[in-house]
């Protein structure tokens, strides 16, 4: 039997080449994943995904990726997205997790998270960057991807819409260290007062800035941090989140709600209590530091 031809998507056929390409496949519902948050040495990361509508119905004005658009256009796309997707959902891993894990593994097991949780099942992935297995569905990795495909825009869109938003409310917390300007990541000002003031709950210990203002940068991550425990992840949604205890550890159970002018979506945020897989795992030490 003969193979079927060959699909060839050009980068300059546009964003929704690549999903329109995949849906004259047959994969109607084509997901897109991407993160918020991975260079940053302050903060949470965030994880998101979303089903756009076919055709025209799942066209949104100035969706681009979300490092190409100004705070105010993010913040417009973000309700375009969210009142026009099929599905969608955002997790939150609590820097004391990205700690404990790794950042690599975190940043894994937030998109298994936020593609699980999506209320249409995905017949294709699309996730930005590097692959992700264990997705239950056809995937592909696609270099930057957030500027290829629509639907990894939009997730990058409400990771980092959701993120900021995180940031401005930790700098009411703590305003020493100006986290609603940087949102957390490694600049001038975050590291003078950094080195000034010492990190606090809500830096990744595990990061090597972080440990060496820390003063106790030989010391395991978990030792590093605050006596006092770290509170909770602020955030801006009132979500009840659980976790089943019998499913995967890396499937996140949560309540589905609705944000202010908002279609149905679904807001996580996963916590170090949640039952942890049984083999140890290292940090990501290529990681740490790490600019974006």
């Amino acid at each position: 039997m003969l193979a079927p031809p060959r699909t060839v998507v050009r980068r300059e056929a546009g964003l929704y080449a690549l999903e329109q390409a995949l849906q004259r496949r047959g994969f109607r519902h084509v997901a897109g994943a991407d993160e918020a948050g991975r260079g940053a040495c302050a903060g949470p990361l965030v994880a998101a995904a979303a089903i756009l509508p076919e055709g025209k119905r799942g066209e949104i004005p100035g969706l681009a990726d979300s490092k190409l658009l100004t705070a105010a256009a993010r913040e417009r796309v973000y309700e375009q997205v969210v009142a026009k997707a099929l599905a969608w959902s955002v997790m939150i891993i609590p820097p004391t997790e990205v700690d404990a894990r790794g950042l690599h593994v975190c940043n894994l097991a937030a998109m298994r998270r936020a593609l699980a949780s999506l209320t249409v099942r995905p017949d294709y992935v699309l996730t930005d960057g590097f692959p992700v297995d264990g997705l239950g569905a056809p995937g592909l990795a696609v270099w930057k991807g957030d500027r290829v495909a629509a639907c990894v825009a939009a997730a990058s869109v409400l990771a980092k819409v959701t993120r900021d938003r995180l940031m401005v409310e930790l700098d009411s917390e703590f305003p020493l260290y100006g986290f609603a300007v940087h949102k957390g990541y490694i600049t001038d000002d975050h590291t003078a007062a950094l080195t000034k003031h010492g990190p606090c709950a809500e830096h990744r210990f595990s990061y090597v800035n972080v440990a060496a203002a820390s003063g106790r940068g030989n010391r395991p991550p978990r030792a590093r941090r605050p006596a006092e425990p770290a509170a909770a992840v602020p955030t801006l949604f009132d979500a009840v989140v659980s976790f089943d205890e019998t499913a995967s550890s890396d499937a996140a159970v949560t309540e589905p709600l609705l944000l202010p002018g908002a279609a149905e979506g679904t807001v996580g945020v996963a916590s170090g209590g949640q039952p942890q897989p049984p083999a140890s795992v290292v940090e990501d030490k290529a990681m740490e530091g790490e600019k974006r």
